[in-house]
């Protein structure tokens, strides 16, 4: 009888730890229910390669939504308040997660193909990283495929992304693109562009409109613009941050073949050191004539690291990336923008990687796509990886 007993005791003793461990693990599910989903979905597509430097590369497929429509309300006016935000609201306050400084070089371009297409071209160059290909289909705005350095993050550089915290880390990523496009044929980027002289000046706005940092800017973007004129209309209701004390510019393009660099100025780059009084400067692919002759006949436009507008510098030789700026040009110049194919963009975009056109150079770039802006589309190839058609990778919305 006794034994019956203490059975019967501990049976109800396991029936009420699982019953516990099931309502645990249900509300758990149901507060972080998105979140796991994403984490799940976190995958490596492409190994480290020690010999050639080469970082992972991962995939992410973001589930729900990610807090951006009350974000995009609230705003931010620099990273500590941004990583705030997305740690009381992704974590629920209970993983503290950062964002790290990195100095983004990168070149990009708009033509279009022989079949009518539009693309941008972009290579994202740095050193050697993890990336991460994220992809988001939010309620409140438009699906999007962008790209994601994970040090941006806090993650390491030099190994891989594993472990529970660091998977949780990435959940981060949506809130810090560095390119990307969306349904709609819209597509971002974003380049270093060294303003203020001998040291680097931030942009950092202070009017009375809300506020919103340099990557949070692209998501804008990406979420709600379907044109280019609706990119700008987002981006003037707010005064920018750059993020990790540098400065940006940024270039955005659409399906219509209209293209804009958006950069915020005030004076020369001798002069410009005060981030707060800056100005947003809007260049269109047609309304350009004011930058140079070869700007002014091209319907296309190319970027990379310096300020575009007139008399900002003293001479070329102060200009970041001019040498990339000019065989940009001279890739597009002979066809005036026109390309056979997706291929032919991706070339471009081989003549201006690091280790190509600067053999024995330290850098990298970390990676180089070429948009479809007209069908949706993503072709992306990691660590200037050209030739290897392992490492080629499409995407499509």
């Amino acid at each position: 009888m006794k034994k019956k007993i203490i059975k019967r005791v501990l049976l109800i003793v396991l029936c009420v730890i699982l019953g516990i461990t099931l309502v645990g693990t249900i509300t758990v599910y149901s507060v972080w229910h998105n979140e796991i989903d994403t984490a799940f979905s976190f995958k490596k597509l492409r190994n480290r390669n020690e010999e050639h430097k080469d970082g992972a590369l991962y995939e992410m497929t973001v589930s729900g939504d990610y807090y951006f429509e009350e974000f995009r309300e609230k705003g931010a006016s620099s990273d500590s308040e941004l990583i705030s935000y997305i740690t009381s609201h992704i974590t629920k306050g209970l993983i503290p997660m950062k964002i790290s400084e990195s100095e983004i070089g990168c070149s990009a371009f708009t033509a279009e193909l022989e079949n009518g297409d539009r693309v941008f071209g972009r290579n994202y160059d740095f050193a050697r990283t993890n990336t991460c290909i994220v992809k988001t289909k939010p309620s409140h705005g438009y699906k999007s495929v962008s790209t994601i350095d994970l040090q941006f993050l806090g993650l390491a550089t030099d190994k891989d992304v594993t472990g529970l915290m660091n998977t949780i880390t990435a959940l981060a990523a949506p809130f810090v693109p560095l390119d990307g496009i969306n349904e709609k044929g819209v597509s971002c980027a974003i380049f270093m562009s060294y303003q203020g002289g001998n040291e680097t000046v931030a942009t950092n706005q202070k009017t009375d409109k809300p506020d919103i940092t340099s990557t949070t800017m692209l998501r804008l973007i990406l979420d709600y613009a379907a044109t280019v004129e609706e990119a700008v209309a987002l981006v003037e209701k707010y005064d920018l941050h750059d993020s990790a004390q540098t400065s940006y510019h940024y270039m955005v393009a659409d399906a219509n073949g209209r293209s804009a660099i958006l950069e915020w100025v005030n004076g020369t780059d001798k002069t410009d050191n005060d981030g707060t009084k800056r100005k947003l400067v809007v260049t269109y692919n047609d309304q350009d004539s004011h930058i140079g002759q070869r700007e002014a006949d091209a319907d296309y436009q190319w970027i990379t690291n310096f300020i575009i507008q007139p008399d900002y510098y003293e001479s070329d030789e102060e200009k970041a990336g001019f040498d990339r700026y000019n065989i940009i040009y001279n890739g597009l110049y002979p066809t005036n923008g026109k390309l056979k194919d997706e291929q032919a963009a991706m070339d471009i975009l081989e003549s201006v990687g690091q280790r190509y056109y600067k053999p024995g150079h330290d850098g990298c770039t970390v990676h180089s796509v070429v948009y479809n802006l007209t069908k949706g589309t993503s072709y992306f190839i990691p660590n200037e990886n050209y030739k290897d058609d392992t490492a080629k990778f499409h995407y499509s919305l």
